[in-house]
Order: C-alpha cells, then sequence, then structure tokens
C-alpha cells in the first residue's frame, strides 16, 4: 500500500497522521488550519495521498483525539514505523513512549538511561525530529529543573504547555491555580 494521510480534528487545532501497511509513518501537530497542516505532512511524504482510514488507523486516530481530551492512554501499543531512522533516535523514542500521560521525564533523565547526562542536548535533537509527535511524547520531557524546555511543533513551549495541562502534568515554573502541585502527579518520574 502506498501511504496515505488524513487530517483529524483534535481539542488543539487540526492534526494529521500518515500510514501504510506496516504501520503509523508520522503524525502531525496543528500548524493554524488544516490547510497549513495537510501542506506541512505532504512536505514530510510527499507520496502520500490523503484518504479515508482504514479501521485500525480510525481506533488511533480515536485514541489521540481521547488523549488531548485528557484521556490516559499512553498509546505505547500503537505500531510506528521507525525504519531509516538513526538507532539514537529509535531508542530515545522508545524511552519517551514509556511516559505515562500526566507524568514528565527531562532530557538528563533520558540520557542518563542512554549512556550518561552529556547526551541530553542530543536528546533534545532527537526529540526535535520526532517524526511521530504524540504517539511518541516528545511533549512530555522537560528541560532541567522541571522548565518546559523547547518544542519544535507551531506555538513551541506553549503549545507542550498546553498539551501538558490537558494531561494535567505539573511544570515547575507553571503553578495550577492554587499554586501548589496536582495531587497525585509527581513533576518529573
Amino acid at each position: 500500500m502506498s501511504p496515505a494521510f488524513a487530517i483529524f480534528d483534535t481539542a488543539i487545532g487540526p492534526c494529521a497522521i500518515a500510514w501504510n501497511d506496516q504501520g503509523i509513518l508520522c503524525t502531525q501537530l496543528p500548524e493554524g488550519d488544516e490547510a497549513k497542516t495537510r501542506s506541512r505532512l505532504k512536505r514530510r511524504i510527499a507520496d502520500a495521498a490523503e484518504a479515508a482510514p482504514s479501521d485500525a488507523v480510525r481506533v488511533v486516530i480515536e485514541r489521540i483525539v481521547a488523549l488531548l481530551k485528557g484521556g490516559q492512554d499512553n498509546l505505547a501499543d500503537i505500531v510506528i514505523q521507525m525504519d531509516g531512522l538513526p538507532d539514537f533516535n529509535r531508542k530515545v523514542y522508545e524511552i519517551a513512549r514509556t511516559i505515562p500521560p500526566g507524568e514528565t521525564l527531562t532530557y538528563g533523565d533520558i540520557a542518563r538511561q542512554l549512556g550518561g547526562l552529556a547526551l541530553a542536548r542530543d536528546v533534545g535533537q532527537a526529540l526535535g525530529k520526532n517524526p511521530f509527535p504524540i504517539i511518541v511524547p516528545c511533549h512530555r520531557v522537560l528541560a532541567a529543573g522541571g522548565k518546559s524546555g523547547g518544542f519544535s511543533a507551531r506555538g513551541g513551549a506553549a503549545t507542550k504547555l498546553k498539551m501538558l495541562a490537558i494531561e494535567g502534568a505539573y511544570v515547575n515554573h507553571t503553578p495550577s491555580l492554587f499554586g501548589d502541585q496536582p495531587a497525585g502527579r509527581s513533576p518529573t518520574r
């Protein structure tokens, strides 16, 4: 099957997903409107044709939509196609996929799992190239001290913080309405 893609509405705006017979090829966060999101996805996978999602992809879309409404699905079982990606990036994405909704790790936490804190910048660069945002929850990875750090999606850190707020995550420099940490959530694992 040739690559296909679909645009779908979420609580943060129109997202996109591309797939083939082997699984998900990429996801796209909102780019402002549906046309811009479509254009961005087409730049990433030029030969993808817009199509109605298969039943399996429709289920993935429903799960993403539910997560972005505050659901607690970690999406870790969704098959993503990481062929052709650097081994380091694949390892970073595999670790990021273990972070439950509402929780966070830091770039340093992931770097330590991969061999040492000196890899933190490389972790950030790998996450900046994440072809599967939401499914690989790069928004759940923070800078040192629990600060938001960068985010390559439209809106930057504000989009990242919005996604974390939807999940109920606590970010150190963004206090809750009552000035304390929400019950049951840790700033980092």
